[in-house]
């Protein structure tokens, strides 16, 4: 049997550059060399394209990997047939790419775009497709099927960034008639809580819509649920299993960028503190946002059980969610009996799958 040729993006453009080069090291560092001919594929934050030319994965959180002396530059071609492009100097070396993993988080990694020029260029990829990529990235619109769903989930409101300079104090009056204090203020195309601020007054709130809008043009504000923050890892194609439920002790306000990646104040649960029956009510409902919004391959569903009577509320979820040694996804397999390495076994081979059967 003929090795699979696996090309791992990382990196990008959005401003979860880093949390990518951080998922990327722990997928290099448990895929199987064995099984697969690796291509490690950097974008730097400019957007150049870099086939990495290292075998120290460690280098990619740094930084380092881009001045590898053995880097080529590089592009996966859209053109069907012709895989990873590398240059050197005049010359143009093609591999052949069976399957693309893009360890990309954020904008052009996980919105669809990265997944259209995958679907151009003929090449199975890990994750959701184009158009639920595209929902699942849009907070606003994830909402808008959420309900339709009919998954509970916490009252928002839409603010657009062009509102903000004529129209402040009209927005913030708005808000406080239909929320109480603290409100929950996100970017509606972002991850990582990149961007994401909790507003305990008017002036924080204010503060918190400008924050937002640099990162996006539509703001999502959403009312405070006092409770738990769950997640689930799912995963599958037309028959998506959920794992067990993990908790999350952010040990700070919210679970912030901060407390996600750099201090150690946070803390996991596995399996999460809530009853079993409200562990399998919540992995039913990710499993009915999962389907709702069309994911296949992978996703993590976030929910809140609320600490007066364990309400299960939908938070978020993420179809390209982190990769790194402690994140959240690998963990929750691992936990439910699928290690690391075979956990990317069985990603690959869902994206095979789903490009078999389009």
């Amino acid at each position: 049997m003929k090795k699979l040729s696996v090309c791992i993006l990382f990196g990008g453009m959005s401003p979860e550059h880093a949390v990518s080069l951080r998922s990327a090291e722990a997928v290099l560092n448990n895929i199987d060399h064995h099984k697969y001919n690796v291509f490690p594929v950097g974008i730097t934050r400019d957007g150049d394209w870099i086939l990495y030319g290292g075998k120290d994965y460690s280098l990619l959180p740094t930084g380092e990997w881009e001045t590898c002396p053995k880097n080529r530059r590089a592009a996966i071609s859209p053109v069907r047939g012709q895989g990873l492009l590398s240059f050197e100097g005049d010359c143009v070396v093609r591999e052949r790419i069976d399957v693309v993993f893009p360890v990309l988080h954020g904008e052009n990694g996980e919105d669809g775009a990265m997944q259209g020029l995958l679907k151009l260029a003929g090449i199975p990829y890990v994750g959701p497709h184009v158009a639920a990529s595209a929902v699942a990235m849009d907070k606003t619109m994830t909402k808008l099927v959420v309900d339709h769903a009919g998954v509970p989930q916490a009252a928002w409101h839409l603010v657009r960034r062009e509102e903000l300079s004529n129209h402040m104090d009209t927005i913030l009056d708005k808000l406080e008639a239909k929320f109480c204090y603290p409100m929950f203020v996100k970017p509606a195309g972002t991850g990582s809580s990149v961007g994401v601020s909790k507003a305990a007054d008017r002036e924080a709130l204010d503060k918190a819509l400008l924050a937002a809008a640099k990162y996006d043009k539509k703001i999502l504000v959403e009312e405070f649920i006092h409770g738990r923050e769950i997640e689930v890892a799912v995963m599958g194609n037309d028959n998506p299993v959920a794992s067990i439920c993990g908790e999350i002790d952010s040990g700070a306000d919210f679970y912030d960028y901060d407390a996600k990646y750099i201090t150690d104040t946070s803390r996991a649960y596995i399996p999460a503190r809530i009853p079993e029956d409200v562990q399998e009510t919540i992995r039913e409902a990710a499993i009915q946002v999962y389907t709702a919004i069309g994911c296949q391959g992978l996703s993590r569903v976030d929910f809140f059980a609320t600490y007066e009577d364990n309400r299960v509320v939908f938070n978020e979820i993420n179809t390209l969610p982190g990769f790194t040694s402690i994140s959240m996804y690998p963990k929750l397999f691992g936990a439910s009996g699928i290690p690391y390495s075979q956990l990317i076994d069985l990603l690959l081979q869902l994206a095979q799958e789903a490009y078999d059967e389009a």
